[in-house]
Parts: structure tokens; C-alpha cells; sequence
């Protein structure tokens, strides 16, 4: 598969990511049945959900980095330590129908999220380097762009939609285990 098929495809899962995020926020915050409905429905499927989102980010930036030849930056290393253990997490999580991880998954993500938010900004020339992300060994400067699809998605871009879609998720998970 080429590196363009692989961008496509993530780009669309980045997408719609983002408009499941949206679409959370607002039942989080809206009152009414459907919403209501919306919370129910991510609430009771969100391991699964959350599993197979970092399941394909994981994937995702092992392509760009083992096969496309993508060399991470430091600040992409900090997400995948928060991202890669979040596949035997949930995973474990999944088979042993234990619902305790919701607390950690929401921790490990709110952390990526805002790594990847900073490294999104800083990529958009939206902030300048606060923490020195210059170029370390063989990695590269964390404001090059390898990746930008529909004039605003990067690699750290899907990996914020990633990470914020799994926080929301554990949020539905907990308001539905708390009203059982």
C-alpha cells in the first residue's frame, strides 16, 4: 500500500474522529433523551471503540515510521509512549471485561492530547518552541511536516484526534457506569 493510500485512509479516520468528538461534546453537554442515547451508546461500546482507535494509531506510526521511512521526533516519541501501552490496556481491559482502566486511558490520552496539541501548533508555526524540540540523534525537528491532507491534517493532528476521542469515550464509559 502506498504512502498516499495510508495518508487517505487515517486522514478519514482523523475526520471522523473529529466529528465524533464533536458529536460526544455536545451530548456531554446538552440535555435530552438523545443525547442521553448518544452518551448510552459510546458508554457501553467505548473500550471497544478506544481499543481499535489506538490499535490503528499504533499502526498508523509504525507505517509512517518503519515502512514510509518517517523518522519520529522527540515530541512524536513522548505521544507514542503514551499511545502504544493503551493497546495492551484496553486490550486487557477488553477480554477481562474490567472496567477500572477507564481512569488510566483517560489520563495516558489527556497527556498525549496536549503533547500532540503543542506539537500540532508548533508544526503550524501557531507557537514557538517552548521546550527544545530540536533535532536529537537521528530524529528530526518536530516542526517538519511530513504529512498534510484537506489543508490542516498532520500526523500530530490525528494523533490529538486520537487521544481526545479516548478521553471522551472514558467519559461516556464513566457516566455509564455510574448510573448503573
Amino acid at each position: 500500500m502506498s504512502v498516499e493510500v495510508v495518508t487517505q485512509i487515517l486522514s478519514v479516520l482523523a475526520i471522523i474522529a473529529q466529528v465524533t468528538t464533536f458529536t460526544l461534546l455536545l451530548a456531554l453537554f446538552l440535555p435530552g433523551k438523545k443525547a442521553k442515547q448518544v452518551i448510552q451508546f459510546f458508554g457501553r461500546h467505548a473500550i471497544v471503540f478506544a481499543l481499535a482507535i489506538v490499535l490503528v494509531s499504533t499502526l498508523g506510526s509504525l507505517f509512517y515510521s518503519e515502512i514510509a521511512g518517517y523518522t519520529p521526533c522527540k515530541l512524536c516519541w513522548y505521544q507514542r509512549i503514551l499511545m502504544y501501552p493503551q493497546v495492551l490496556l484496553l486490550g486487557m481491559a477488553f477480554l477481562k471485561k474490567d472496567k477500572n482502566i477507564v481512569d488510566y486511558s483517560i489520563l495516558l490520552s489527556g497527556i498525549g492530547a496536549a503533547i500532540a496539541l503543542y506539537h500540532y501548533l508548533l508544526q503550524r508555526g501557531a507557537v514557538s518552541e517552548i521546550l527544545p524540540c530540536s533535532t536529537v540523534g537521528y530524529s528530526v525537528s518536530c516542526a517538519k511536516t511530513f504529512v498534510m491532507t484537506y489543508g490542516y491534517i498532520t500526523i500530530p493532528l490525528m494523533a490529538l484526534s486520537a487521544f481526545c476521542l479516548v478521553v471522551l469515550l472514558m467519559i461516556a464509559k464513566n457516566k455509564v457506569q455510574i448510573k448503573k
